[in-house]
């Protein structure tokens, strides 16, 4: 027999007792920025200002936002969008805070608070392709061949289909090619719909959005909520209020979601899965815009804005968009209707047919239309056809208008002010007007908002050491120097290893590997300690970061040398990691399209392209990698950035304050003695 639930309260608890219940059931001790959070997103989620909030590592930021969210829906009945950039951190959420945190509330509301998890159609397996839909597709060989390895693992999912509740990619237990994934899945431009489908009713994209439906917290990522905002396609389900976590990605999470990318093998592809229902006529049209297109994209310069389509380009893309409009007329005669009016298999390829030429066709006419609103470009690697891809130039007026005009936003991370301010990051999401003192109306030029640091509950300056060496040349264009490369291996000698070294390059990272190689079995033997007690882990491109970071963590004495993927989420704490070395600062690669056109037109403004787009973008990632160190309490160790122009130049001040309150030095014998005392304590 099951006991009653507990009635409901008569009175709404207070966030601080909310708080407060729901650390006492994960055994965590009060902490006043988390509390200070708390309540200000309570205030902003009751209408109150856009709250910008910057909460250091080990403040609790997930459960700060997390309660007062399931208070406001429970109390208003309404739907909070917590939005993540990461899946690691929606894995998190999903799995650890929003479980405990709503058995810690249960009792406190009187009814247990109820969240889902909802991703993009495409993470979503689909039956109908999975068990009859693949015949159409140019990945009808992976289920042909089961004897190959990708055929394998199309075997693998189906078996684990009968089984998954969830059919969701992550959920998978063994490593799955995105190429297999493609011939499993579908795009909603591809969905031919629940009602129309014979799988319909199974479906498990539809499932996971039946139950964010019902639910009061819905747990999604950057790109769901960018489409759900800027492409006005309804993918969330009605909600209220809005969480932002990992908000320093919001911009560029955004902007990849609402890119368009348009290729020759695009074309042909959408002519492939279309033959079985086009004429002659319309066939040969369509492989002929798209050959035409692959002539054309040859001929540009990779790399290089194209502010206009040329003459030879613009007849390509017109031939593209007329064919793939032709070609989609041609599923409504009645032939081709009856098809799908009499099998649910041929209906649902029909409609994978027609998604992906609506979206040739989207795409070509966007190129056509091409204003300075928008960055378009060709990418060619070695070996691989020319793509041409468009972006827009700026999403802050996009993010104001279909994201803070419309609902009461928290923002929050670890890294949301830079030079000390939070009115960098918030002018790149549209909030371009002063913040509102409390409680005052918004100006009329923007929505309000306001900025709060809730702190860190770690003592910086007295657990870290930010080490910059301004006796060694900046890097330059070949990247740093050898000088550089030998105090790096000086200060892994005298941390005994304990170090993680983040590069601005693959070719970074292949230097000082190979440097390593030749002096820090010297440096490691001055101090007695056996080179094979500090193996060097050298990320590849293709490694796993996870499996990286675990034999990292669990071999104290190892370096683990990576790039880009590691500057970000790495959580190491204790002494396998007393020692982060950043090669250079991170400016952005001057010759990437994107970050030019934006300086191009930063400095056409009036302003300056490298101290409004360069210089907070590299505080940005600057943060995020000296924010490897300090993960705890305990925590001891030094940053070394190897890069001169942070002591030197005068942005370098503004990248100081971006950063944690460290105490800076620029002595090495220091700052070595130091590394050899925590590795003595460390033992």
């Amino acid at each position: 027999m099951t006991s009653p639930a507990p009635p409901k309260t008569s009175a709404a608890p207070t966030v601080r007792a909310a708080l407060a219940a729901a650390v006492r059931s994960l055994d965590g001790e009060h902490r006043e920025g988390q509390l200070a959070m708390a309540e200000a997103v309570a205030a902003t989620l009751a209408g109150g200002d856009h709250l910008l909030v910057q909460a250091g590592t080990g403040t609790g930021k997930s459960l700060a936002y997390l309660v007062p969210a399931m208070l406001h829906a429970a109390a208003h009945r309404e739907r909070v969008v917590v939005a993540t950039a990461t899946l690691a951190l929606q894995h998190q959420l999903v799995s650890r805070d929003l479980p405990r945190a709503a058995d810690a509330l249960e009792p406190v509301l009187g009814e247990r608070p109820t969240y889902a998890v909802l991703k993009g159609r495409h993470n979503y397996l689909c039956l109908d392709r999975l068990h009859r839909g693949a015949a159409d597709d140019d990945q009808a060989a992976l289920f042909a061949a089961p004897s190959t390895a990708l055929g394998r693992q199309a075997a693998q999912l189906r078996e684990w289909a009968d089984d998954s509740e969830t059919g969701d990619r992550d959920d998978v237990p063994f490593p799955v090619d995105g190429r297999v994934w493609r011939a499993v899945s579908v795009s909603g431009r591809e969905c031919v719909g629940a009602q129309k489908c014979a799988y319909g009713a199974e479906c498990f994209a539809e499932r996971a959005r039946e139950v964010a439906k019902a639910s009061q917290l819905v747990v999604t990522n950057h790109a769901m909520l960018a489409i759900h905002a800027l492409d006005q396609v309804p993918v969330l389900p009605e909600h209220d209020a809005v969480v932002v976590d990992e908000g320093h990605e919001l911009v560029d999470r955004a902007t990849q979601a609402v890119s368009r990318e348009l290729a020759a093998a695009m074309v042909e592809r959408a002519a492939q899965r279309a033959h079985r229902y086009l004429s002659d006529d319309a066939q040969d049209r369509l492989e002929t815009a798209a050959e035409e297109l692959a002539e054309q994209l040859d001929t540009l310069e990779p790399g290089a804005r194209i502010l206009a389509p040329d003459t030879g380009l613009r007849a390509a893309l017109t031939a593209v968009r007329d064919g793939a409009r032709g070609a989609l007329q041609e599923f409504a005669n009645p032939q081709n209707r009856e098809r799908a009016k009499d099998d649910p298999q041929d209906a649902a390829a029909q409609q994978r047919a027609k998604g992906l030429l609506s979206e040739v066709i989207d795409v070509a006419e966007k190129v056509l239309a091409l204003d300075e609103s928008h960055v378009a470009w060709v990418e060619a690697a070695e070996r691989r056809p020319a793509v041409l891809h468009l972006a827009p130039l700026s999403v802050a007026g996009v993010l104001r208008e279909a994201l803070f005009d419309e609902v009461p936003v928290v923002v929050t991370s670890a890294t949301l002010t830079l030079g000390g301010s939070f009115r960098p990051i918030a002018g790149s999401y549209g909030l371009t007007v002063p913040p509102s003192p409390r409680g005052a109306p918004a100006a009329e030029s923007g929505p309000g908002w306001r900025g709060l640091d809730v702190g860190s509950p770690f003592d910086h300056a007295r657990q870290g050491i930010l080490y910059v060496p301004k006796q060694i040349p900046a890097p330059g264009r070949d990247g740093v120097s050898e000088q550089a490369l030998d105090e790096l291996a000086a200060l892994i000698g005298s941390a005994g290893g304990r170090t993680l070294a983040l590069f601005s390059s693959w070719r970074g990272v292949e230097r000082a590997a190979a440097h390593l190689a030749e002096k820090l079995p010297d440096e490691l033997l001055d101090r007695e300690i056996v080179p094979t007690d500090a193996p060097v882990l050298v990320q590849q491109r293709g490694d796993s970061v996870a499996d990286l970071v675990r034999r990292f963590a669990t071999e104290p004495r190892s370096v683990l040398l990576g790039t880009l993927s590691l500057w970000q989420g790495v959580d190491v704490p204790g002494s396998s990691c007393n020692l982060v070395v950043i090669d250079r600062i991170p400016f952005p690669r001057p010759n990437e399209p994107l970050t030019r056109a934006r300086s191009d037109a930063a400095d056409a403004a009036g302003g300056s392209g490298f101290a409004e787009v360069s210089v907070p973008r590299a505080a940005l990632m600057l943060a995020q990698g000296v924010g490897r160190l300090i993960r705890s309490g305990q925590d001891r160790g030094v940053v070394a950035v190897l890069d001169s122009r942070l002591a030197t130049m005068r942005y370098g001040t503004f990248l100081r304050a971006s950063l944690p309150p460290f105490w800076y030095t620029n002595d090495g014998a220091a700052v070595r003695g130091a590394l050899a005392r925590l590795d003595e304590l460390a033992g």
